[in-house]
């Protein structure tokens, strides 16, 4: 009987040994670690039941990374025939300069990792037009992986868990996750994050104006509008959860995705959030504190 129970106790102690730190606190949700992607639905699509699920339930903390500190977003315009709005690069980029200081960004620095570090401030490290053609359209998640790795190789950036590289593409190019065609921006998402390697955190942005990605209102009356937003969403849920293991509810969804399509009051110039003087459209976050959606927080 002693020879069948020391190998249990031993595996048993084995699987204690490699839990992550802060499993204790909630078990994984399988839809979570299924796959290596996080989409931000389109509000329109047989998707949108999962826009905002067990909305009013917290995020849980399942022992991963986050961007604690000071983050740094990149942004990589992948556009062979420069096929954009007129003040597309100049409006994200400046969003970029702008959220790191913003309420939004702060309500981010409730979500601690298993050492009570917290994202505390984004900053831009700068951005990056390339004119390469298209291997294939739609792109598939792939090529996006491999635009990063270029664009790091090209501009001297390095990859690690503060550091996220969006990948914007220009209008009309449809993305898929895969060669199954079945999640696209054409008929199921907006945009989505994901990671590859051991830490080359990426967000892929296709040209949210061609893909019924609205958010109602354009307080800078052009394209960019619509693409900050989902930006927006993309940057919090990577902030957050960058390795897909840390911050979630109950049903895997991440901090941006509890609040999708909520947005404030708009003020005069059509904006929910004003920023260093300058008027954006953002989705609300979830914060833990309020159970619920914020524009400002904790």
């Amino acid at each position: 009987m002693l020879t069948l129970v020391l190998p249990a106790i031993m595996m048993a102690l084995a699987a204690l040994t490699l839990m992550p730190l802060g499993a204790s606190a909630a078990s994984t949700p399988a839809a979570a670690k299924s796959s290596k992607v996080h989409f931000l639905w389109r509000s329109n699509t047989s998707n949108s039941a999962k826009v905002t699920p067990f909305a009013g339930s917290n995020l849980n903390y399942y022992g991963g990374a986050v961007q604690n500190g000071t983050a740094t977003a990149y942004a990589i315009y992948w556009e062979p025939n420069h096929s954009v709005s007129s003040g597309y690069h100049s409006l994200i980029n400046r969003y970029f300069g702008d959220v790191g200081s913003s309420g939004l960004y702060k309500n981010n620095t409730q979500y601690t990792d298993s050492s009570g570090r917290y994202p505390s401030n984004a900053t831009f490290g700068g951005s990056w037009t390339d004119t390469a053609s298209y291997p294939r359209s739609p792109l598939l998640d792939s090529d996006i992986q491999k635009e990063v790795s270029r664009a790091i190789s090209a501009n001297g950036w390095t990859a690690s868990t503060n550091h996220i590289f969006f990948v914007f593409t220009q209008a009309n190019e449809n993305l898929c996750f895969d060669s199954s065609h079945s999640q696209c921006a054409s008929n199921a998402f907006c945009a989505y994050h994901s990671y590859f390697g051991s830490h080359t955190i990426y967000a892929a942005m296709p040209y949210a104006a061609s893909f019924s990605c609205n958010p109602g209102s354009s307080p800078n009356h052009d394209d960019a509008d619509q693409t900050i937003n989902v930006t927006s969403h993309e940057q919090m849920e990577a902030a957050t959860d960058p390795l897909l293991n840390a911050w979630y509810d109950s049903s895997g969804s991440e901090i941006g995705d509890k609040c999708a399509w909520k947005f404030g009051s708009l003020n005069s110039s059509g904006g929910d959030v004003t920023w260093n003087g300058h008027s954006y459209i953002v989705q609300k976050e979830w914060d833990n504190h309020v159970t619920g959606c914020v524009l400002t927080g904790p």
